[in-house]
């Protein structure tokens, strides 16, 4: 098993299995472990202040499914997976705090953009623009 990990950002659109795939041949390629994240945002004020994770079990039933149709793509094509569960009060925000600490060891991020377009954007925001200038590794984002 790799101490180097990709984290693949799965939130089970489209965009995001496309970014799996993408991930799984970068894994292939240099033998890295994949580490799938899932960012639930649904929690309370206590998850501003501390980022948890939660056992894959106690996700939401949506997260579960997420998980599970990630690990069945994975597990045909012979890399390590590990998957992540986090509670927090936004994705990019989670995802980029988790890249970012160094015990993660997290050396690439894959996500898939949305595309929702600038309208949306300017009132929700971009989760993947926020971690492509928050992250401190390289990101590849996958439309």
């Amino acid at each position: 098993m790799s101490l180097k990990k990709i984290m693949v950002c799965l939130d089970g659109s489209k965009n995001s299995i496309k970014g799996l795939r993408e991930a799984i041949k970068l894994a292939k390629q240099t033998e890295d472990t994949l580490l799938g994240i899932n960012s639930v945002t649904k929690f309370g004020v206590f998850t501003a202040i501390h980022l948890p994770k939660i056992p894959e079990k106690k996700g939401s039933k949506e997260a579960r499914k997420v998980i599970k149709d990630a690990k069945t793509l994975v597990e045909k094509s012979d890399i390590d997976f590990e998957c992540v569960v986090l509670a927090g009060h936004t994705s990019g925000y989670d995802l980029a705090t988790f890249a970012n600490n160094s015990a993660n060891r997290i050396h690439h991020i894959v996500i898939g953009a949305r595309g929702m377009g600038f309208p949306k954007e300017l009132f929700f925001g971009s989760t993947s623009n926020f971690i492509l200038h928050k992250a401190r590794a390289p990101v590849t984002i996958v439309k």
